[in-house]
């Protein structure tokens, strides 16, 4: 969430870019008179206690000397002084519990670099990678060629654990082992600390790092107990120093991630193709930097550039975008898709999401530096590097032969034993 400061100093700023984005101003006033009311109503409370101590030091004083009168007095004066503190200070949480709920919703403040339009028509293009290969023959989906191969069961998936669940097998389950410990090692010889996080998270720290509204259509709640299944490691691994002071001699912390990963996908049914493009669990190798904020700019590009080497060395056509307002969500002030050419549907589709948070998380996690001038907000940046199930869709897609059989990217051979044709189960 946006520093309070920035409300009380910068509101002009939180209201240009609410119109960039095409959103009315309200909770910015809100955030504001809440705010002004809390300060108020602390100060009106504040004033009433220490009128409280001065009685009490005089009804002492009146006792010492005997003087009933003047204890009498006194107390009579200060007889609702207690219930008045209650209520004011009630009313003071009550203010403050709002207004940082309201803020919690309220997005961050974008780059000036991002584009302006209404939705993701609007993306504009950053670079194009790789060449758009010429088929002899007519192109299959990937969803034709994983049942054509036996790779993938969606109907016993289906059976145990419901719709958009599977069971990957075969070469194509050997490939995409291959492809995270490929991913991992990629990055980890470019100094990226490889964790495993935990699968679960409590909804305080889950609050610290997403969107609220991605509890109603994204985690997995875990009943009954007060868990969310992780929708990526770039979750847990951004919440892991929630709450903590973090010395400058630590920064910047590099971290890639892998982990199973579950999305509901809420409304997502029927909008996407069939197989496994869009489904509830697939793995992820993600990228995490905490910075410090003059360096956040310059890690996007990093984080940018690790992606694009990786997918280039994958051999892959992809194209980068720049997100625009529209289609930006509430974390990011900047953020960049890898979006992969899928010749069986003809169309790019996003594979890799590239995101500066700039201090949004930190201020919800309490995630701070060390400085000479006190504690500061860090930054916080992540990036897929490879989201497993869709790259292996556009491995399958663009290196696919006439007959059905799969080229193995060369990268990716070693990793495969030498093997360089992915096998029918057939």
């Amino acid at each position: 969430m946006l520093d309070m400061e920035v409300f009380r100093e910068h509101a002009n700023l939180i209201r240009a870019d609410h119109d960039k984005r095409d959103i009315p101003h309200d909770s910015i006033d809100e955030v504001i008179r809440l705010d002004e009311e809390w300060r108020k109503s602390t100060f009106e409370t504040d004033q009433l206690r220490r009128l409280r101590n001065v009685a009490a030091r005089g009804i002492a004083d009146a006792k010492k000397d005997g003087d009933t009168k003047t204890v009498d007095k006194i107390m009579k004066e200060v007889s609702d002084i207690g219930d008045k503190i209650k209520q004011l200070a009630s009313y003071s949480d009550e203010c403050i519990s709002k207004r940082d709920s309201l803020r919690m919703r309220i997005p961050n403040i974008l780059h000036d670099d991002v584009p302006i339009g209404e939705d993701d028509q609007k993306n504009t293009l950053h670079s194009l990678h790789g060449k758009k290969r010429d088929f002899d023959f007519s192109p299959r989906n990937h969803n034709d060629l994983i049942e054509m191969n036996n790779w993938v069961d969606q109907a016993r998936g289906a059976k145990i654990a419901g719709s958009r669940f599977y069971f990957l097998q075969g070469d194509l389950a050997r490939l995409e082992m291959a492809l995270q410990q490929y991913s991992a090692d990629f990055l980890m010889e470019r100094e990226y600390t490889l964790v495993h996080p935990p699968l679960m998270m409590n909804k305080e720290a889950y609050e610290g790092v997403t969107d609220l509204g991605d509890f109603e259509t994204v985690m997995y709640g875990i009943n009954p107990d007060p868990y969310y299944l992780i929708a990526t490691s770039e979750h847990p691994l951004t919440a892991m120093r929630m709450g903590e002071i973090i010395e400058p001699s630590e920064l910047p912390v590099k971290l890639v991630g892998v982990s199973p990963c579950f999305r509901r996908e809420v409304g997502a049914h029927g909008l996407s193709d069939r197989g496994i493009w869009r489904v509830h669990q697939f793995t992820k190798v993600e990228q995490i930097i905490i910075c410090k904020p003059d360096e956040s700019w310059n890690y996007h590009e990093e984080l940018l550039k690790n992606a694009t080497d990786l997918w280039d060395s994958l051999n892959l056509h992809y194209k980068v975008v720049n997100i625009c307002t529209g289609d930006m969500g509430t974390v990011a002030a900047k953020k960049y898709d890898l979006e992969a050419w899928l010749p069986g549907a003809g169309e790019f589709k996003e594979v890799v999401s590239c995101s500066n948070c700039t201090d949004y998380q930190a201020n919800r996690l309490k995630m701070r530096y060390r400085t000479s001038e006190g504690n500061s907000a860090v930054h916080t940046l992540n990036s897929t590097a490879v989201a497993t199930s869709r790259a292996l869709v556009a491995i399958i897609e663009q290196n696919q032969n006439s007959d059905g059989t799969v080229e193995i990217p060369s990268a990716l051979i070693p990793y495969m034993n030498g093997k360089r044709v992915l096998t029918s189960l057939n």
